[in-house]
């Protein structure tokens, strides 16, 4: 197996949906298609971006395939696979591989939370049923369970764990999971305003909402910081503080599929309990818009 999945950056993709809030599939090709032609180098479809936990597990499927299509062997599509119920995240794991899915991102167990050995248990679990990479996506705003460096240590002896989507926010603890793990853990950014900070200890690069309004210029943030260019990427990181401040005032992904309505990329229709963003979000992100950071499609 291939340990490294992508390096640079890769769009955590929106999920369109249609005016009677159905999935867009035509929609979906459309945008990956746009994803993959300005440069970004992998696709995550059915992740938290993409309002995986309201999609059914037809929906998701559907998605995986068309996005896999869309690909057409481009760029890896990783499949968001995760839930808190271990056998329902084996069988969207196992449907994801099935369909095509080169990759999958595999949230941690959320609400019900577990301990140590059942977190390595879970992912042990998805990781035999499969033969694709997974990868580990800590996030624990959303999850309550903070995955810390010693459990990777374990979770990175499991065969097909090869890689974390880090989300907690703490450089500190990166540093121990990068020191105790090495080279038998590949690590991605979670958060668009750190790729600059993760790339420069030896991260492979960021799974990114940014790049769903942007991805030429995420994708030249995250190699820059791959290469070492620490400066450029330094510099880029600047340039895009506020507006990846802005796609996180509000619930992800509220701002940015509003910004994406504004730029004409989406419809900007929500699943509740998702709903339209605050006034003052969308004026926020009104005015970065207004100022040319993204041009309308």
């Amino acid at each position: 197996m291939e340990k490294t999945v992508f390096t640079g950056s890769a769009c955590a993709l929106i999920t369109p949906f249609d005016e009677d809030g159905k999935v867009d599939i035509k929609a979906l090709k459309r945008l990956t298609d746009f994803q993959i032609t300005n440069g970004t180098d992998a696709i995550v479809v059915c992740g938290t971006t993409g309002e995986g936990a309201v999609l059914t597990s037809t929906e998701r499927r559907r998605i995986v395939r068309a996005a896999v299509r869309a690909a057409a062997g481009r760029v890896p599509v990783i499949a968001g696979t995760g839930s808190n119920n271990t056998e329902l995240a084996v069988a969207a794991s196992v449907n994801a591989e099935k369909d095509g899915a080169d990759a999958l991102l595999v949230v941690t167990p959320y609400y019900n939370k577990c301990s140590a050995d059942g977190l390595a248990d879970h992912y042990r679990r998805i990781s035999d049923a499969v033969n694709i990479p997974i990868i580990v996506y800590n996030v624990p705003s959303r999850t309550g369970l903070d995955v810390m460096p010693e459990d990777y240590a374990r979770l990175c002896e499991i065969e097909n764990v090869v890689a974390v989507k880090e989300a907690n926010g703490s450089i500190s603890s990166l540093l121990k999971t990068m020191r105790l793990c090495r080279d038998r853990l590949d690590v991605y950014s979670g958060n668009d305003d750190q790729i600059a900070a993760f790339t420069s200890l030896g991260a492979k690069g960021v799974i990114s909402v940014l790049a769903n309004i942007l991805p030429r210029e995420t994708h030249e943030l995250a190699t820059a910081g791959v290469a070492g260019m620490t400066r450029e990427c330094a510099d880029l990181q600047l340039r895009y503080a506020d507006i990846c401040s802005a796609l996180f005032a509000d619930v992800n992904p509220i701002p940015v599929k509003y910004a994406m309505k504004r730029l004409g990329l989406d419809r900007g229709i929500y699943r509740l309990p998702l709903t339209e963003p605050r006034e003052d979000v969308k004026e926020r992100i009104d005015r970065l818009l207004d100022s040319g950071i993204a041009a309308p499609v």
